[in-house]
Parts: C-alpha cells; sequence; structure tokens
C-alpha cells in the first residue's frame, strides 16, 4: 500500500533541490589574494584638474631625466619637461616632491603624489604595487668607467674581481643589480648620485653600473669617463612614470600621454636637448 506524500512536504522538497543547483551552479567568491584592486571612489583623472594641481614624486638626482638644482630649488630634466607637459594636459600645476630611490614607490602607494618619473624603471617587485604606463624608452646597465680602463672592465667577469671597487647608489636597481652580480669585488654604498661619478674620476672606486642612457650623459659631462658598451647593455629594461595601483582610468590617460608624446617627437625632442 503506497503512502501518499503531503503536498505541502513536495512543495518544500522542490524548493530546496532548486535552491541546491543554483548554489552549485554560481561561481565561487574571489579570495582576498585574487580579488582585484578596488576602484578608488574618484580617479586622479577627476580630481587633478579640480584641484588644479599634479603631484610629481621625483628624485632629482638622475640626469637627463630629473636633476633638482641645490642653489634654488628648481627642477629640469627630460622627465620633468614631461610632466609639466602632462599637468598642463589635464588642466593643473605641477607640484614637485621629493622622494628618494628607496621610497618612491612607497612615496606613491601611501598617496603622497599622483605620480612618479625621473627615470624611474619598470620592475616586477615595483609593478606588484603601482601601476606603470606605456614606457618612455629602453635602457639596460652597462659599466661606466675612466676612459683608461674601457678595456679592462667590459663583462661581468672582468668586474667581479678582488681588488675592484664597484660604487653604487642605495636604494635603487643600480644597488639590486650590483648585488646580485658581484661577490668578489667590492661594493661601495654613495649616497649622492649627483657626485657619484666623480667618486671613479678621483680613482676612489673604479667601475659603476648604471642605464646606459645616464652612463652616456656623464660620459658628456665628465671627459676622463667613458661609457662601456651602451649599446649592448647586461640587461633589458624600460622606464615609464607610475600611478597609483588601482586608479585604472588615470593609468591610462597617463599611457595614453606618453604613447602620444614619445610618437610625435616630444620626447625625443626634450632627450636631444639634454643630450646634445
Amino acid at each position: 500500500m503506497s503512502r501518499r506524500v503531503p503536498k505541502q512536504r513536495t512543495a518544500t522538497l522542490s524548493a530546496l533541490v532548486c535552491l541546491l543547483a543554483l548554489t552549485a551552479a554560481a561561481p565561487a567568491a574571489p579570495s582576498a589574494a585574487h580579488r582585484p584592486a578596488k576602484k578608488p571612489a574618484t580617479s586622479l583623472l577627476d580630481s587633478v584638474p579640480r584641484t588644479g594641481v599634479l603631484r610629481v614624486c621625483t628624485t632629482g638626482d638622475y640626469r637627463p631625466f630629473t636633476y633638482k638644482d641645490p642653489k634654488d630649488g628648481s627642477y629640469r630634466g627630460v622627465d620633468v619637461d614631461m610632466a609639466r607637459d602632462l599637468a598642463k594636459s589635464l588642466d593643473a600645476e605641477p607640484r614637485f616632491v621629493d622622494t628618494t630611490w628607496a621610497n618612491l614607490v612607497a612615496d606613491l602607494s601611501a598617496g603622497k603624489c599622483d605620480v612618479a618619473a625621473g627615470g624611474v624603471s619598470v620592475t616586477l617587485p615595483r609593478a606588484r604595487q603601482v601601476s606603470f604606463s606605456e614606457p618612455t624608452r629602453e635602457d639596460g646597465k652597462t659599466p661606466i668607467v675612466r676612459c683608461a680602463d674601457k678595456d679592462r672592465y667590459r663583462t661581468l667577469q672582468d668586474i667581479d674581481q678582488v681588488g675592484t671597487t664597484v660604487i653604487v647608489n642605495p636604494g635603487g636597481t643600480n644597488e639590486q643589480f650590483a648585488r646580485a652580480h658581484i661577490k668578489q669585488a667590492t661594493i661601495k654604498l654613495h649616497p649622492e648620485n649627483t657626485t657619484i661619478f666623480q667618486e671613479i674620476v678621483a680613482g676612489r672606486a673604479d667601475v659603476m653600473m648604471t642605464d646606459a642612457s645616464e652612463t652616456r650623459y656623464q660620459a658628456k659631462l665628465h671627459p676622463e669617463l667613458c661609457s662601456v658598451h651602451p649599446d649592448e647593455p647586461f640587461t633589458f629594461a624600460e622606464k615609464a612614470y607610475a600611478t597609483p595601483r588601482g586608479d585604472r582610468d588615470f593609468q591610462e590617460y597617463v599611457s595614453q600621454f606618453v604613447h602620444l608624446a614619445t610618437h610625435d617627437g616630444t620626447y625625443a625632442t626634450y632627450e636631444a636637448e639634454w643630450m646634445s
């Protein structure tokens, strides 16, 4: 003899089956580790024109890209000129914010500035904390030495010898590269990037490995120094402008600005003025 299931119980079971099916089909919520960066409530693309100020973090010690004149505190350089153009395009004035290579990413992430510029190399550790624009140029680490030693220090093996002093400025990719590759030679830290090349001229250091663009520029300033194979550097790198992580609208705008400036001759003109 069959037993009849009450209509109310049947309806409840049907609803439960439907609920389980919908739950199984729904995509799982992303974990905090995989969740995309939260978009800011207001993009810098809107707030910068409203305030009329674009805050630019820059070290001021890396010619030809950024240089702070110790006499009057004014800023000059390829990326300084570009920052002024970027601010103008946003109906704003640039306000340059002092930073160091060790603190540049942290200062940008903490909201002390809106963009970081001045020969900033794109690296994966930095890209985990900030966003980057389209590259302004390619570069790579290469040696600069006294011209009398230009045939002596051509390879990393030549450089990494007991008795050789490799000088670096602290906190940036130059120090990272030196510590990753120099095991036998002496690494000497020099805090002032604006005077570091004079240490080689004076014989207190033998080699500095920095971006090829900087070695070319410093060799022009110091006839005693020669850039070693700048067209064939040890590494490949790109320079770009850093923007706060999560502000996709502003990052895309800065990238578009860079794209136009590097294709219409603007960036090349600024660079030629410094390298001539």
